[in-house]
């Protein structure tokens, strides 16, 4: 069963709008072969889901489910054998092989590599050939697709999609990247990542008919193009109503750019970012990411600078795209409702997400379904309330609170603001959350002295935003702890640290927020690796090269005293010994004892694991219960991801 997608070709929009016209070889065979389990479910069974979604939601006061009653089609069956005759292999087992056959797909090195795979085939053609032998190529326009580019919010809008269209009872898929913990985050189905099992067959099966049908002129796909083949081959099979894809790099040459008629596209904001692959220049960057457009299919933008604006609105009129600015929701909109992922640039990212999920419940024939036209046109559905008010995204203005390093009561708090920003505008906005995030916290602290446990708790977890507080301290009373900010730092070697570094610093004293230090150091996931959840976290550290952390520190060193250090690293000072840790008395020198002429960086630290510094950390709040450690990891969504992973685990 699945709601009408019958095509309606009116599409609105929220707010003011303007128009303008080599493989290793691994192979794994099963003994068995799965095309598409078909899915089935009633209308009464849809409705009900949405309902107790609705209920669920119920903690937002004055929202109530709207009328559900609109006609639900059914969807006839696919016409494919099942077998569910498993392989023997453990899951765990099968899936860790799965994590080695994804590895084997990845051709380069390190991030901007070039690809060494050459064949005769342009990338787009090859990828319609993938999803031929799949038997893909004709069902993907089934899908009724939204399809987003863009610099920076791209996985924020495509969340926000989700979780409206999920809260207006749609089935729904959702396809992101990079994963931070595990691969199978990339693929949502209805809100939650799919299940190793379920990814297992989906990815067996993909894997070995590919194997089967590669050439010299074929190969295998590298690792997005392979990932970008399964999500349809998942939203395919679990017969999706919707499917939010979001572009991997760039747009034009991407390898989502497979589809050719997606429902609606969104342009999100674009930077300077990915420069070595989409040039030097917000013209040419803005180009690449128009290619996503499709004749005569309806897009959506945000507020752009005229240099990108010109661009998308000269290539809109060229293929005949309805191309509409979308401005940010405002709080009149949101009718009281609060978004549930921080910061003010979210409010640009949900009125994007609010018109491309308007337009395409239109175009499919939904929306007077599911509103019966009550709505005014520059109202929010109750629905949509709900959804961005409950969207939810990982290791973006995520506020965790560490309870693994609590043993007693009268421990200090480490707590960890996580955002996965790594461009100068990206690190700007990070910058202005972490900024707010602890002055509220500042002010819930200050007030706790007269108000009740629970009421601290309370505001806590509205202060908090993106469903993100994973542990409430039991300690009301945090008037007198003494609160140190630390920034925990790591970018990769492509990215340019002289620009974001200083970004960050002169954003947060602008706010009147100053970090007492700090930390760099490597990220424990490699590149050349795909690794799951539950993987083994590498311990070898002795004899590694930290050159890249020294270099860093050497620039926040400079910025901190308005002066180059003048420290040439040689052989012995690019490795740091296994035991090698700051002292906890290193948190409460100031700046004035720093002597970087004798090696003594008062204002920073290189730790070379993060095994290691979540321990130096944990230990530091161990030992002075009024300690208070604010932690804001930024730089890297791989660091992000690595952090969330050890603090899942207990030390």
């Amino acid at each position: 069963m699945h709601v009408s997608t019958s095509i309606h070709p009116k599409c609105e929009v929220f707010g003011v709008s303007h128009f303008h016209g080599t493989e290793r070889g691994l192979s794994i065979r099963t003994r068995w072969s799965l095309s598409c389990k078909p899915a089935c479910i009633d209308s009464h069974s849809l409705v009900l889901r949405c309902k107790l979604h609705y209920q669920e939601s119920g903690r937002i006061k004055g929202l109530r489910y709207p009328n559900m009653s609109f006609r639900i089609t059914e969807r006839g069956p696919i016409n494919v054998a099942v077998n569910d005759d498993l392989p023997d292999l453990p899951l765990s087992i099968s899936y860790d092989t799965a994590m080695e056959a994804l590895s084997s797909l990845i051709t380069q090195q390190k991030r901007g590599d070039k690809s060494p795979v050459v064949d005769k085939f342009r990338k787009m053609e090859r990828m319609s050939r993938y999803l031929k032998i799949l038997g893909l190529e004709e069902r993907i326009a089934g899908l009724k697709i939204i399809h987003v580019a863009g610099t920076k919010g791209k996985g924020s809008t495509c969340t926000f999609c989700e979780a409206i269209l999920r809260a207006c009872g749609l089935q729904t898929g959702l396809f992101t990247s990079p994963h931070l913990i595990d691969v199978t985050e990339r693929f949502r189905i209805n809100g939650s990542d799919i299940s190793e099992d379920k990814f297992l067959q989906y990815f067996w099966d993909c894997w070995n008919q590919l194997k089967e049908n590669v050439s010299e002129d074929l190969p295998m796909p590298p690792l997005f193009q392979f990932l970008t083949i399964l999500a349809f081959k998942v939203f395919v099979c679990e017969q999706v109503d919707v499917a939010i894809i979001e572009v991997g790099l760039g747009g034009k040459e991407d390898s989502t750019n497979v589809i050719n008629e997606p429902v609606v596209c969104g342009i999100t904001s674009l930077g300077m970012d990915h420069m070595e692959t989409l040039g030097h220049t917000l013209a040419e960057i803005a180009a690449h990411k128009a290619g996503i457009f499709k004749p005569h299919v309806p897009a959506f933008t945000v507020p752009q600078v005229p240099e990108a604006m010109d661009v998308l609105q000269q290539t809109a009129y060229g293929l005949a795209v309805p191309l509409k600015v979308v401005a940010p929701l405002d709080s009149k909109q949101l009718q009281g409702v609060k978004l549930s992922l921080s910061g003010d640039h979210q409010l640009i990212n949900a009125g994007l997400a609010a018109s491309l999920c308007r337009c395409w419940l239109q175009k499919t024939g939904n929306w007077e379904k599911l509103f019966h036209n009550e709505e005014r046109a520059a109202d929010l559905p109750k629905a949509f309330l709900i959804g961005l008010s409950t969207a939810h995204l990982a290791g973006r203005a995520q506020i965790v609170y560490d309870c693994s390093s609590k043993s007693s009561d009268v421990t200090g708090d480490l707590i960890f603001y996580l955002d996965g920003a790594h461009s100068p505008e990206s690190m700007e906005a990070c910058a202005k959350w972490f900024s707010g995030a602890v002055t509220v916290d500042k002010q819930l602290s200050k007030s706790t002295s007269t108000s009740s446990s629970s009421a601290y708790h309370e505001s806590i977890l509205e202060g908090g935003r993106n469903g993100s507080i994973e542990h409430l301290k039991e300690n009301a009373d945090k008037s007198n702890m003494i609160s140190k900010k630390i920034l925990l730092f790591n970018c990769m070697e492509l990215r340019d640290p002289e620009v974001l570094l200083p970004q960050i610093l002169s954003t947060c004293a602008s706010s009147g927020t100053h970090f007492s230090k700090a930390i760099f150091t490597p990220s424990t996931s490699k590149y050349t690796k795909v690794t799951s959840g539950t993987s083994v976290l590498p311990s070898e550290i002795l004899n590694k090269d930290l050159s890249w952390q020294f270099s860093l520190q050497r620039l926040w060193e400079k910025i901190i005293h308005g002066k180059e250090t003048n420290i040439a690293l040689d052989n012995t000072s690019k490795m740091i010994k296994a035991g090698t840790l700051p002292s906890h008395e290193f948190l409460y020198k100031d700046a004035s004892h720093c002597c970087p002429a004798n090696k003594d960086f008062t204002c920073s630290a290189v730790i070379p694991s993060l095994p290691l510094t979540i321990k130096w950390l944990r230990d530091c709040v161990k030992e002075n219960p009024s300690l208070r450690l604010q932690v804001l990891v930024t730089g890297s969504l791989h660091l992000v991801g690595d952090v969330l992973k050890l603090l899942r685990r207990r030390p």
